[in-house]
């Protein structure tokens, strides 16, 4: 699964949310970044670059700040130009045809009003249709969006726990699936418990964590085998 992800912000060296992401991204050959704004700051769009980049990937995201329901403007324009016609769309038009697409939202208002009764008076799903109706003309599968509501005052436990989910995001394949997550994650205690072998206590400790892991999937796993005894 090799990753795109597109981010437009108009002043990203200002943004801390924006600046947290960039930091966290992952060292990985399969997972690429692409800021729009300072590749082309002049606003003029290489179309034909942005297609060929578009065709190398499985996966495209686009991270960017939820500015008044929408994107910002340079972003739009990329959406206008680059998914033009006999390329992602009509005769032809299908090379990004069975690729996902998805969302990457920052969002300066709190989660609660989005939902019901929120000051907001639409849910993220209905703000985002679309973004959801543009992978469908364009026969990509459509993603849940990753939702970053009100980062400034994020907790440092919540901005870690962010640092992963942001990961899992760009590289597993559904990363909305616990089990997938999981699978993730004893993955990468695996790799940091083989790069610190040499310290007996921080390699149990590591071997714990992922045994725990281990087991709650077992439990889980007996719990849903119980269940689906029972509806039968």
């Amino acid at each position: 699964m090799k990753t795109l992800v597109i981010i437009s912000h108009p002043n990203i060296n200002e943004s801390s949310s924006q600046q947290f992401l960039v930091q966290s991204f992952p060292d990985s050959r399969e997972v690429s970044m692409h800021y729009l704004e300072g590749t082309y700051p002049n606003g003029k769009i290489d179309v034909k670059k942005e297609q060929a980049l578009l065709k190398e990937y499985d996966r495209v995201l686009f991270q960017f700040p939820f500015y008044w329901y929408s994107s910002p403007p340079l972003l739009k324009q990329w959406f206008d130009e680059v998914l033009e016609e006999h390329f992602a769309f009509g005769y032809r038009g299908n090379k990004l045809q069975g690729k996902e697409f998805g969302l990457i939202l920052i969002i300066g208002v709190g989660e609660k009003e989005y939902q019901t009764g929120g000051q907001e008076g639409f849910s993220i799903s209905e703000l985002t249709k679309p973004y959801q109706a543009i992978a469908k003309k364009i026969g990509m599968h459509y993603l849940k969006p990753l939702t970053i509501f009100q980062f400034p005052y994020m907790t440092e436990a919540e901005r870690m726990k962010l640092l992963i989910r942001y990961q899992q995001w760009l590289m597993i394949e559904n990363p909305d699936s616990l089990k997938a997550r999981e699978a993730w994650m004893v993955n990468q205690l695996e790799e940091t418990s083989r790069e610190t072998l040499d310290i007996a206590e921080s390699s149990f400790i590591l071997e714990q964590a992922i045994e725990k892991i281990e087991d709650n999937r077992i439990e889980l796993d007996e719990l849903r085998m119980h269940i689906d005894n029972n509806d039968q």
